[in-house]
């Protein structure tokens, strides 16, 4: 009985021993070993961190020159005091990973397609892609041109080993909790990694097109009533540079390339599906949100200190950790201090003692989809004019957790990679993805940053500009000497009108971009008359520029309430400009809700409709959190708009893409052109117009409201908001925020997305900078500063930041200071 009652314990404690040690699959997801995950001296629990904050230890950190003075502040921002550069940025490489290790590592995971080495083969086709589209590819090609430049790559170099030096360091008690979670350990940074993330913000924010839904379009609707229903200019938008004569006596001479005919080939639209409208017959689930930004300078002369004022607040994806990293660095050279992105050294946004500045995104399509004109059937050739050109294969590699690797094999032809060539039914099977980050960039380009970081004058931010190729940018800049500027920097290719508006033929040459936009020649702008300079993701330019046709979706609404906002105001200050970044006026529904007022024939209502027409023919267009009426207009706009567009979305509910018209065109028919063949209802006997579209839709309005009571509430609750963490783990997230805003007004927020950072400079006597974003310094869920900024953004308040001449002034906002020694 004693030898079974041992067996018994030998088998339950070995159970047990396995179970702690074992990882355990539920569902899609899996649980780390729970014995070491558990471990007092070793797992989670050794990630709580003191209830006054952080610790601080000093170090030896191999490769400095001399010692590293590094002073927190009580937002955990380190300030790093270096005698030059190269032990700036390494000091800099190793602080930001021992706060933000686990965000370095898997933001690069998802651009090199290598999540799921930790995650399994629920995220294949992930990686899949981010291989197929040639992110590690881009990467590549971008480290060999960084790597001709000396000494960015010494700086880079240098960062790569502060990181590394902190990782190597690392006990498996100190590894950051969702790499205890996810039961993988840090590996080593390197260059590479720092491309993967410039290439995981190309992706973001320069990889927008619409070739493939236009082409659809075009094909739909034929050229007459596609030009009709899509224009490329709003004719009320106001243009990030105007036409002020400057380009009048260029000599340009753009490619002869004609735009396709009509034509169903790509389109997947049965030839059935057509519809003939044409202009003699005129008698989100489609969110058009653009990934864009605010920025802006005033000049002294309308600003009451008589010192230039520069703004700007990013709209990116809102995640914890946070996208940015505040630090300052000060060397002989230089004392900058801004945001940073984790894994690249200096700052990408920020002020320094004689200049300020900020960036917006440009937008420009630089992605096109060529159709390949296959020789086999295997794929292996294809016609370029006259010749026969080999596609070149690159062999992807995907390792998956827990399971054998996955083989991908991409052909690259001449134009890029065939991205969709495994899918036998999808329509760009057989087109080949032309992007710009998979060139070369320029050599220095990682110095612009750096080099800004440095800067005095307004020369020496058009020199630190000039190698800036990818994402486009709108470099907003000002001086302490009083100048303000603005310059569209990125490589754009010369086009001619419509070209990469659709597919295009890649049997052509002549269809390629031969040539770029020279850099004297983007759009810029300095001291105008006016006193201020901005961008909202509006056009560049209007169509008088020679180069105009820069295509793509532009924001039509924000850039117009800041111009008018900025042409009346004089006096400008500090709190100005707070309004301005948190202005919710919606300009889109200041154009919108009067028209559609105006249709309604009040006496159809009912009581409770005369009710809500009142309420919203009473609202100010602002979507303040607590407002109630903004929730009644998005219904009911959103429904005119989609049921205006039936003829469209009942394709795209097919899962076939076709371009929906933009809502300032919407507006505009609805206003200018309430007879439209598109306000009909296909499938009714009658012909509708817009009067009967705004009716309907009134009602539908009604309806949802009385079947959801619970969402008549205000804007905030209605619309709901969430800071997600970067796994989407909700205990690590923020879910109880309400706050207001919308896409279509300077405070641009959406239910995950908004103003990332938002910063004011006043480039006074002293440089003086207020700022604020949702989130912390740490990447820690078991900090403080995890998320202690959350709160303080979501209330429109703002921190004063810590600018410090020397790292012994002295402040009572110092929290430690933590020294590195060679």
């Amino acid at each position: 009985m004693r030898i079974l009652k041992l067996l018994f314990s030998l088998l339950l404690t070995g159970a047990v021993v396995w179970l702690l040690q074992t990882t355990h699959k539920i569902g899609d997801s899996s649980l780390p070993p729970l014995g070491a995950f558990f471990n007092p001296f070793s797992g989670f629990w050794k990630n709580a961190e003191p209830a006054k904050g952080f610790l601080f230890h000093n170090a030896k950190l191999k490769g400095l020159s001399g010692s590293v003075e590094v002073v927190y502040d009580d937002m955990l921002v380190p300030h790093i005091f270096a005698e030059n550069m190269a032990d700036a940025v390494r000091v800099q490489g190793y602080v930001t990973a021992q706060h933000r290790l686990w965000q370095m590592d898997i933001s690069t995971r998802k651009s090199a397609g290598r999540l799921s080495e930790i995650l399994g083969e629920r995220t294949l086709q992930i990686d899949r892609m981010a291989r197929r589209r040639g992110m590690v590819f881009a990467a590549e090609n971008a480290v060999l041109s960084w790597s001709k430049s000396a000494e960015g790559m010494r700086l880079l170099q240098a960062y790569t080993e502060g990181v590394n030096a902190y990782v190597e360091g690392l006990s498996a008690a100190e590894y950051p909790i969702e790499f205890k979670l996810l039961n993988y350990k840090p590996e080593p940074w390197s260059v590479l990694k720092t491309a993967l993330l410039v290439e995981a913000m190309a992706e973001t924010l320069a990889a927008g097109e619409n070739d493939l839904a236009s082409t659809n379009a075009l094909a739909l609707f034929g050229r007459d009533t596609f030009n009709y229903l899509y224009p490329e200019w709003n004719p009320k938008q106001q243009a990030i540079v105007p036409d002020t004569g400057q380009w009048r006596d260029w000599q340009v001479t753009l490619p002869p390339v004609a735009a396709p005919e009509p034509s169903g080939l790509l389109s997947g639209i049965s030839e059935g599906a057509k519809f003939k409208f044409s202009l003699d017959e005129r008698t989100d689930p489609y969110d058009d949100y653009i990934v864009g930004s605010n920025n802006w300078a005033v000049a002294g002369s309308n600003t009451a200190s008589g010192h230039p004022l520069l703004c700007n607040d990013p709209h990116l994806n809102l995640t914890l950790p946070s996208i940015w990293f505040q630090l300052q660095i000060h060397t002989p050279e230089q004392n900058c201090y801004g945001v940073s992105l984790q894994g690249l050294p200096g700052m990408i946004i920020g002020f320094n003692e004689e200049v300020a500045w900020g960036v917006t995104n440009v937008g420009h399509d630089v992605s096109d989809w060529y159709k390949i004109a296959w020789v086999d059937n295997e794929r292996t050739q294809y016609k370029l004019d006259a010749e026969t050109r080999e596609v070149q294969k690159r062999v992807e590699t995907i390792k998956i957790k827990g399971k054998e690797p996955f083989l991908d094999t991409v052909r690259y032809t001449v134009w890029g990679p065939v991205v969709y060539d495994y899918e036998p039914t999808h329509p760009l099977r057989d087109c080949a993805l032309r992007w710009l980050t998979h060139d070369q960039p320029s050599r220095d380009e990682m110095n612009t940053f750096l080099f800004l970081n440095a800067g005095k004058n307004y020369d020496d931010y058009r020199r630190a500009l000039a190698a800036y190729d990818c994402p486009a940018q709108n470099f907003v800049f000002a001086t302490r000497s009083g100048d303000i500027a603005i310059t569209v920097q990125g490589r754009f290719p010369v086009r001619a009108p419509q070209q990469g508006r659709f597919v295009q033929d890649g049997s052509r040459w002549s269809n390629a971009w031969l040539d770029y936009i020279p850099t004297e020649r983007v759009p810029a702008m300095k001291n105008p008359a006016r006193g201020f300079v901005y961008s909202a993701n509006q056009h560049s330019t209007p169509p008088t520029y020679p180069y105009y046709y820069l295509s793509n979706d532009f924001d039509d609404y924000r850039g117009r309430r800041i111009f008018d906002r900025l042409s009346s105001m004089r006096a400008a200050t500090l709190d100005s400009m707070k309004t301005m970044q948190l202005d919710n006026f919606s300009q889109r529904a200041a154009d919108a809700l009067p028209v559609m007022l105006r249709m309604l024939d009040r006496s159809k209502l009912g009581a409770e409709g005369l009710k809500m027409a009142d309420e919203l023919a009473a609202w100010n267009y602002r979507y303040d959190a607590n407002a109630t009426a903004p929730p009644l207009y998005e219904v009911w706009f959103d429904s005119c708009y989609l049921r205006t567009w039936d003829e469209i979305t009942s394709l795209r509910a097919e899962k076939k893409q076709v371009l929906m018209p933009e809502r300032w065109r919407f507006i505009e028919l609805l206003e200018k052109d309430p007879n439209s063949i598109f306000f009909d209802h296909l499938t009714t006997p009658q012909r509708e117009t817009a009067h009967d579209i705004v009716h309907q839709s009134f009602a539908l309005m009604q309806q949802y409201f009385k079947e959801n009571p619970d969402k008549r509430t205000g804007w905030g609750a209605f619309r709901g908001f969430a800071i997600k963490h970067l796994a989407l783990i909700d205990a690590f997230s923020r879910l109880d925020v309400v706050v207001g805003g919308h896409s279509s007004a300077p405070n641009a927020i959406k239910q995950g997305n908004g103003p990332s950072w938002r910063m004011i400079v006043e480039l006074g006597e002293r440089v003086r900078g207020l700022g604020v974003y949702p989130g912390g310094q740490s990447g820690n869920p078991g900090s403080r500063y995890y998320d202690n900024m959350v709160d303080t953004w979501a209330k429109g308040e703002y921190n004063n930041l810590l600018f410090l001449k020397s790292a012994d002034e002295p402040s009572s906002q110092i929290l430690g200071r933590q020294v590195f020694l060679p």
